[in-house]
């Protein structure tokens, strides 16, 4: 994901921000502890409006462990095309806590550690840690999610920091299993420099269908980065419809 983010705003989906799970179920737990998960498979794996599969197909996974105080810790992964600086896989280490502070409204502390393990070293860092906070509230059918996401500085990130600052909506229409999305994301920073300034806006609306255990989704991605001229690379930013299937536990 080095392509993005010094400072980020914007109104995403919640579940589409990929640094938390994908498709994880919440369940009732029978004791303390409970185990959720899922697997997905999206047409292109978009990170913050941003490509980093190469419009290819990729597969997902993620498992996350809670405890009924709040505390959670989990892993997710996706396939990535080889290269030198990130290897075949994407592997996000997380952990953190999420409570409900009032009626309709939850708050989420935690951060993601995103590896790299076929990272070649003559390739430079790609590992990096990232610090997240959400805020949720729900509004009848309607659930309003706001994130900040901090990363110190570090090698991966040419030894700069980054924010990003997110906004979701997601409208689940009542007496259906369909749920509505839009969103509206910024992106400024050394993560960021997928652009020449190093910020960038990216939206999105979509909408997901759920099944039992199933759900799918379609979403239409766009960013406003300028082209570079160059097929290969604006191939990355340009606008897109991914599907996602996924089945959760």
């Amino acid at each position: 994901m080095k392509f993005l983010t010094k400072a980020c705003f914007g109104m995403l989906l919640a579940a589409s921000t990929l640094s938390t799970p994908a498709f994880a179920q919440e369940e009732e737990a029978s004791g303390p502890v409970s185990l959720s998960g899922g697997v997905s498979v999206v047409s292109d794996y978009r990170f913050r409006g941003i490509s980093l599969s190469n419009e290819k197909v990729a597969l997902q996974s993620t498992l996350t462990v809670s405890h009924e105080s709040g505390l959670y810790a989990g892993v997710w992964g996706s396939t990535l095309p080889d290269s030198p600086l990130y290897g075949k896989y994407e592997l996000d280490l997380y952990a953190g806590f999420a409570t409900e502070i009032a009626p309709g409204t939850s708050v989420d502390i935690g951060a993601t550690y995103y590896v790299y393990p076929g990272n070649q070293d003559f390739a430079g860092p790609s590992d990096y840690v990232e610090i997240i906070g959400k805020l949720s509230h729900d509004i009848g059918p309607v659930s309003v999610t706001g994130m900040v996401a901090y990363a110190p500085d570090q090698k991966s990130l040419g030894s700069d920091d980054n924010i990003y600052l997110n906004l979701g909506l997601g409208y689940g229409i009542p007496d259906t299993p369909v749920t509505l999305t839009a969103g509206l994301g910024y992106t400024d920073g050394s993560l960021g420099a997928a652009s020449a300034d190093g910020n960038y806006l990216d939206w999105s609306v979509g909408a997901s269908f759920a099944a039992g255990p199933a759900t799918l989704s379609v979403q239409y991605i766009d960013t406003d980065i300028k082209k570079t001229g160059i097929g290969a690379v604006d191939t990355l930013y340009d606008p897109t419809v991914v599907f996602t299937l996924g089945v959760s536990f």
